[in-house]
């Protein structure tokens, strides 16, 4: 199914889920006064017992330290692994476009007509351009690092994987290469699974408001729904399923930030 345009963003306001929004600040000020409650709890206690306070203290601040650490080593590999999954996407490029400008092989004149279509079937499936990415192939988080290359190979800044728990709808954040902030979600999905208006109501609720995003976009290796679609139309949320994909990879199709104009807030 081919994703219709997606529809330019106003300048005057975005719509978002309200009920979503709710229970994410809801949450947030229960966990806030969670933590003003332990801090209370380990300040009494540390006038009772300085020295378990001061022990506890270097405890913290070790696992701090080392949570700090580990956080910082997996930025440094997502990143390296985004710049050659990048380098490996533009030389796959490349490629497939030299296999489509180059002259197809001749056909015998002794073939049929119904036989020389069939061999030209034939020729086209057994033919695969190498550097192609197979995203069937591709387990959740090495999608978001394929979608994450993508974005970094055709210009894209500050390129982030942020997916797993917690994320919060975002999986890759980027700046454009005209200074918007891209927010990507990506659902790797199979083709008996399309992509719902619960997905597309939750990334919603979030990509504005939460992770203040100049353009949202929803990528998929399957396809959307009706009423999913429409939802993303009101709300201003580029859908890409799998033929868009294909396109943006292989280069034979646009990348989804310039469909939003230059002059849109």
């Amino acid at each position: 199914m081919t994703t219709p345009a997606p529809r330019i963003r106003r300048s005057g306001g975005r719509r978002f889920d309200l009920r979503a929004t709710a229970v994410y600040f809801g949450i947030l000020a229960l966990v806030l006064c969670a933590a003003g409650l332990a801090v209370r709890m380990v300040l009494n206690a540390a006038q009772g017992r300085p020295v378990w306070a001061a022990a506890l203290g270097l405890v913290a601040v070790s696992c701090a330290l080392a949570l700090r650490r580990r956080r910082r080593r997996r930025r440094d590999l997502a990143a390296r692994a985004v710049q050659q999954a990048a380098a490996a996407l533009e030389a796959g490029r490349d490629t497939a476009l030299e296999a489509l400008e180059a002259p197809g092989p001749a056909v015998p004149r002794q073939c049929a007509p119904g036989d020389r279509d069939n061999h030209l079937g034939s020729a086209r499936t057994e033919e695969q351009a190498p550097g192609v990415i197979d995203y069937d192939a591709l387990d959740a988080e090495e999608f978001e690092q394929a979608v994450a290359a993508l974005c970094a190979r055709d210009g894209c800044t500050g390129v982030e994987v942020v997916g797993g728990a917690g994320d919060l709808g975002a999986d890759v954040l980027a700046v454009t290469p005209d200074g918007r902030r891209l927010v990507v979600q990506c659902k790797r999905y199979g083709d008996e699974h399309r992509v719902g208006s619960q997905d597309l109501q939750r990334f919603g609720g979030t990509c504005y408001t939460v992770h203040e995003a100049d353009v949202a976009a929803l990528v998929t290796t399957s396809d959307f729904t009706a009423p999913a679609l429409e939802y993303a139309e009101q709300c201003g949320i580029l859908c890409l399923d799998r033929e868009a994909l294909q396109a943006w990879s292989d280069g034979t199709g646009p990348v989804p930030w310039p469909a939003v104009s230059a002059g849109t807030s």
